[in-house]
């Protein structure tokens, strides 16, 4: 019975790839050594699984930014932009398509969003009419073979055509990119040829049958798979598919002329006894049984139930162990964090360990002696299951209180409009960023010392409150209109606030990938949430001190909490969440008590935490939206809500964002050119948007003109009385001479943009 991961983190158990690509971008390293680093760190990836027990390896999960830019390189997918004559999709050429950078040239860096329903950010394929296809970058072949040489098992693993074409867009409108599938198809069956020279299995990771299917794919699966299978002889293609169950597409996957299928059994777990009463003879089955996205650890009686059962089905030559999905979203090893609480410690498994578990069941399946694991497996969960840690009396009487009254704010929004412009008093267009400013290596090194105890709290307090000072001071000179306090005292939006509410933990090496080289720490949330004190309140208070311009209050909502974090399994989403917005909604209060009129709620992550199927929205996002108003609707009218967006597929749920009853939304649309904007008039949006006109994930600094142009796009979509002026997002992550630059810029384009409308309006209203 053979063990396999659908892939493996790329980041290193420290972080060793981002440092490396950095400093290649920076200029301090070379791209050799990039190369170099990179093919040691495969390799001490692949020794780690093999060691843990896993059979075959993944060869192609590995990337220097991202799996879907590596494909897009593959086919010869890069856009006219990025393009150099006779060029292969080197390197270089995928880092200027997802940073929109090379040297001194510069083009707006292509679409990144959600990967389904997770917090991995993948890059946008984009399609358009006469578009060639042709293999275009032997990395994965030279992967391949270095797995070989090296003595590993490999399973080579891509992304499948169909998921490929379905996450990508077009750039031309009224064009249908499903019409690329035949050519398309042909480079994918060139690259299999190629791969079934030298290995057994190939992994095509097909989540979209976990989705609502296209049309137009449903009608060409079976087909198409057919040339794959017959390029692949002999290797053995197992498609994969994850993050939901089969369903509707399940008759569609078994009649499929492949060798083999991966389903994911952790987050549906209910679909298995459908899928082996059709089951079909001669076809591996693969169970996802491990969870690649959450960090428990897994129940191996439960496990060894389902594998034994599936066997008994279909016979256990034909079953396969896996992952659930590729354990990208989790990080590498458990056994890096020392100091852990041994308690929590003890309920959790990262990627190495998760190997293990993999290995303890098909030894177990096996009739190997594993009695010993296993019950140190069962204490742990009983453990976990009777820990007093978990439940909090307290906050079970507040949830046991709450009443949908308490959910809605007593005034309508235009009665809300009219207090808050009286108090405010701002302009046409006001100007304002996302919230947190640059993330030096200075103040990074003062929180470091702080925590490591070489400065006292009053030292450490005394230095943020100068960093708060410096960045008044340029937003003054900058010309904003509305301000914020630079979030120097955080470490990350959700971190910093669950290191102040009870029921998280946290570790100190357990960064996973959010995109290119940006790493993020979730924490752990394994009991009942409260907040036992106000968290961000002195420091906004101190802000607003300095200044007679409003400054937002900066929050975190729940759901984003919740989505960002490795969260609990032993309750329902809904109620978790809920919780967390009881605890926010305290910190709103207390942020209004203190005289912050405009207070932000960020909620990046509400879309991406839906099922992937669309008929299954309407719960999640009723319990969401519901949780966001409890965080916000204790306030009085003349105090102004503002939450922020970004960076995933929002235009199918513009109604629900309305239901929200936030007085402003700032949202991503930069990248896809204000595209989104017309699904927010389409559902008539009552209130203010803010679509940000900065794309601060790419070291471009946009120009006046830019800036302008996508001003124009919006204002033929939104009235100038609601339209809003800011970045896509915080800028933590860019340096201070490119915010320094593309802030002047942004300040210019509005300022013109309002003189020019000025005259406008007036006449219109005389």
């Amino acid at each position: 019975m053979l063990t396999h991961t659908l892939g493996f983190p790329r980041m290193g158990s420290r972080r060793e790839l981002k440092t490396i690509l950095e400093a290649y971008w920076k200029g301090t390293a070379t791209l050799e050594s990039l190369q170099a680093d990179g093919r040691v760190l495969r390799r001490l990836h692949w020794q780690l699984q093999r060691r843990a027990g896993i059979d075959l390896v993944p060869v192609g999960d590995f990337s220097f930014y991202d799996h879907m830019l590596d494909m897009i390189a593959m086919v010869g997918a890069v856009p006219e932009r990025f393009r150099r004559e006779g060029e292969q999709a080197d390197l270089d050429t995928r880092f200027f398509m997802a940073r929109g950078v090379r040297g001194n040239a510069s083009a707006p860096a292509m679409e990144m969003t959600k990967w389904f329903n997770t917090n991995y950010h993948y890059i946008v394929p984009e399609f358009f009419p006469k578009q060639q296809f042709r293999l275009s970058s032997s990395d994965l072949f030279d992967h391949l073979e270095e797995a070989i040489q090296a003595g590993f098992p490999a399973k080579p693993v891509l992304p499948g055509p169909f998921t490929f074409l379905a996450l990508g867009k077009e750039t031309v409108e009224g064009f249908d990119r499903w019409q690329h599938l035949d050519a398309l198809v042909s480079v994918y069956e060139a690259i299999l040829t190629r791969l079934a020279t030298c290995c057994q299995w190939i992994q095509l990771d097909e989540p979209i049958l976990a989705s609502d299917l296209p049309r137009a794919a449903r009608a060409e699966f079976t087909a198409v798979y057919k040339r794959l299978q017959n390029a692949a002889n002999p290797a053995r293609i197992l498609v994969a598919t994850y993050f939901g169950g089969l369903e509707e597409n399940l008759e569609l996957a078994l009649d499929l002329p492949v060798t083999g299928l991966h389903v994911d059994l952790v987050s549906a777990p209910d679909q298995l006894p459908a899928l082996l009463s059709q089951w079909p003879t001669s076809r591996y089955l693969s169970l996802g049984l491990v969870d690649g996205r959450n960090v428990w650890r897994t129940d191996l009686d439960q496990a060894r139930e389902v594998a034994e059962y599936a066997s008994q089905w279909i016979g256990e030559e034909q079953v396969m162990l896996g992952t659930s999905c590729s354990l990208l979203h989790v990080p590498v090893d458990l056994e890096l964090e020392h100091e852990l609480d041994p308690e929590i410690f003890n309920w959790l498994a990262f990627a190495r360990q998760k190997c293990g578990e993999l290995n303890l069941l098909r030894s177990a399946l096996a009739g190997e002696p594993v009695a010993a694991p296993f019950e140190e497996n069962r204490q742990a969960l009983a453990a976990r299951a009777g820990s007093k840690r978990v439940r909090r009396q307290s906050v079970r009487h507040q949830m046991e209180a709450l009443t949908p009254e308490i959910s809605v704010r007593q005034e309508t929004s235009d009665q809300r409009r009219i207090a808050q412009s009286e108090r405010f008093n701002l302009p046409l267009l006001p100007t304002t960023t996302i919230g947190s400013f640059p993330q030096t290596p200075e103040i990074r090194a003062v929180r470091h010392r702080f925590r490591q105890g070489h400065i006292t709290a009053e030292e450490y307090q005394q230095t943020i409150k100068e960093y708060i000072c410096q960045v008044i001071d340029f937003q003054e000179e900058s010309g904003l209109d509305v301000f914020v306090h630079g979030e120097f005292e955080r470490t990350d939006m959700v971190e910093y606030f669950a290191e102040h509410l009870e029921g998280f933990c946290f570790t100190r090496h357990g960064w996973v990938q959010s995109y290119g080289s940006r790493c993020v720490k979730p924490p752990v949330l394994y009991g009942d949430v409260e907040r036992p004190h106000p968290i961000s309140v002195q420091w906004t208070q101190y802000a607003q001190s300095l200044t007679g311009k409003p400054v937002k209050g900066m929050l975190t909502g729940p759901v984003t909490l919740l989505n960002w974090s490795f969260v609990r399994d032993d309750q329902p989403r809904r109620e978790t969440c809920l919780q967390l917005a009881l605890a926010m909604r305290a910190e709103v209060l207390d942020l209004e008590e203190a005289g912050i009129g405009i207070i932000q709620v960020d909620e990046a992550a509400l879309r991406e935490g839906l099922p992937l199927r669309r008929e299954q929205w309407r719960d999640s996002l009723s319990w969401a939206v519901d949780a966001f108003r409890l965080t916000t609707s204790g306030v009085r009218k003349h105090t102004q809500i503002h939450t922020h967006m970004c960076y995933s597929d929002f235009n199918h749920i513009v109604e629900w964002l309305a239901f929200m009853d936030a007085d402003v939304i700032s949202i991503e649309a930069s990248r896809s050119h204000m595209e989104l904007l017309q699904a927010f008039q389409n559902v008539r949006y009552p209130n203010d948007i803010g679509p940000g006109i900065w794309d601060i994930h790419s070291p471009r600094i946009p120009s006046v003109e830019e800036i302008s142009s996508l001003l124009c796009r919006a204002l033929q979509i939104l009235p100038a009385e609601r339209l809003w002026v800011n970045p896509d997002c915080g800028l933590k992550t860019r340096t201070w001479p490119e915010v320094r630059a593309s802030i002047h810029n942004m300040v210019s384009a509005a300022t013109a943009m309002r003189s020019a409308l000025s005259p406008a309006m007036a006449a219109s209203q005389s």
